[in-house]
Parts: structure tokens; C-alpha cells; sequence
């Protein structure tokens, strides 16, 4: 799935290459680029709620052009997730922030605006533990296992802290308006938990494996709203002819 989402959005920004290069004119007139805002939402929490009884998520993203190639992006939002695990039912609910930079390796014509991009986030999480059930682990394999015990017992200001690589692309499908997909690698630094319990899902982290490592994805649609336009320098118009 993830190699056909890839594949497909690799097609859409060859597409818009080519609309672009077959739209060039000679003129005089000074090459620009615009500069702004592109905000939007990821569509996978969002569509989830509606078919998975045991998640409700909201995640909103967003990123501002800061140089031709530099981005700085960011991504807030909120998770309720229910996880029935080997031994226990749980319950995470909490809300995150991620904070970073892209750089946009794609090199496109003029008038162009997508993104083939990599970058580094760090993200903060502030969230709490519901622990519903569980049952006690009998190595007595002769006897039959203990039953569940329903808790209900809730761990409050429970806090995490992580870094994140991401890699993704985004391209223009309609007039200012984008789709996305990016897969993120994370790496806990800092794990707030709860006495005799494990954070085994954390907002905007996801599912931990191996104590510290989790990983994640997003499929974006965002709108970018200009603020003002650059020229471009007769410079970066010739490294560009090079290439």
C-alpha cells in the first residue's frame, strides 16, 4: 500500500513537470517564487474515527517556505486509543505537539511548488493511561489461568518526549492544493510512566516497541495560502540550466 501511495504521488509531481515546461514562454519579465503558509489535516486519524470503534484522532498540520529549499513544519493534534493487548485492555488519551524543519530535495521548474523532502521534528506528548483490565500471568501451565480483573484504574500527567526523521513528498493536484504522504522513524528520550505499567502507545508517537523505538505515517491534503513572492536570483537560474 505505502509503495503504490509513493509511486502514485511520484507520478502526479512528473505530471505537473511536464504541464509546467510545456506552459514556458520566453519573456523578460523577472522569474519569482512564491512564499507562504500550507495547512491542512492528515486524513488517516480522520477517517479512521469513523471506522474503528477504538481510536478517535485529529491531527493538523501545517509548514511555512522559509528559504527555497528549507521549510520549517509542524503538526498538533489529539488521540484516544483503546488497546486490548495479550494480557491487558488499556486506554491512552492525550494530545501532542511536533515541531521541526523539512528540506526539499525536489528540483522543480519555476512556478512549481512541490516536494520530495526529508526532515527532523521533535515532538512533546501530555497524555493519560486508563488501565480496563487485565490478567495475572500464571507459568503454572497445570492449572487453569487466573481470571481477568476489571481496574479502571486512570494514570494522569503522564508526559513523553521523542525525535522523529521524516521523509515524505507532497504534490499539487488542484490550484493550491496538496497531497501528501510521509513515514516518520521515532526515538523516545524522555518516557514519563506510571508505577508497574508500560506506556505502550503514546499520542503522536504511537505503539512502542523495544521500550524506546516507535514508528508512524501520514497521508495529508493541505492548502497553501501565498503571503508575497521572491525573485529569483540570475544565480540560482543558472545552477538550475546546469542541472
Amino acid at each position: 500500500m505505502l509503495k503504490y501511495t509513493f509511486s502514485f504521488l511520484l507520478v502526479l509531481i512528473s505530471f505537473s513537470g511536464m504541464a509546467q515546461e510545456v506552459a514556458k514562454t520566453d519573456t523578460v519579465k523577472p522569474k519569482t517564487e512564491r512564499y507562504g503558509i500550507r495547512f491542512g489535516a492528515d486524513l488517516f486519524k480522520l477517517t479512521r474515527s469513523f471506522y474503528d470503534k477504538d481510536y478517535r484522532g485529529l491531527e493538523l498540520v501545517g509548514d511555512y517556505r522559509l528559504t527555497r529549499k528549507h521549510y520549517i513544519a509542524a503538526e498538533i493534534g489529539n488521540e484516544k486509543k483503546t488497546v486490548d493487548d495479550t494480557q491487558l485492555n488499556f486506554t491512552t488519551n492525550g494530545t501532542y505537539i511536533k515541531a521541526g524543519f523539512d528540506y526539499n530535495a525536489y528540483e522543480n521548474w519555476l512556478g512549481m511548488e512541490n516536494m520530495i523532502y526529508v526532515g527532523l521534528r521533535y515532538g512533546f506528548s501530555s497524555f493519560s493511561q486508563t488501565l480496563n483490565s487485565y490478567e495475572v500471568y500464571n507459568p503454572n501451565q497445570y492449572f487453569d489461568e487466573a481470571p481477568e480483573i476489571v481496574s479502571g484504574e486512570e494514570f494522569n500527567g503522564l508526559t513523553a518526549q521523542w525525535m522523529e526523521v521524516v521523509a515524505g513528498v507532497k504534490a499539487e493536484v488542484f490550484n493550491n492544493v496538496y497531497v501528501g504522504f510521509s513515514l516518520r522513524v521515532n526515538r523516545l528520550f524522555s518516557n514519563k510512566k506510571p508505577n508497574n505499567f508500560d506506556n505502550l502507545y503514546i499520542p503522536g508517537f504511537n505503539r512502542t516497541y523495544d521500550g524506546d523505538f516507535g514508528v508512524g505515517f501520514n497521508y495529508t491534503v493541505s492548502y497553501f495560502l501565498p503571503l508575497y513572492k521572491s525573485t529569483v536570483k540570475a544565480k540560482e537560474k543558472k545552477e538550475k540550466k546546469k542541472k
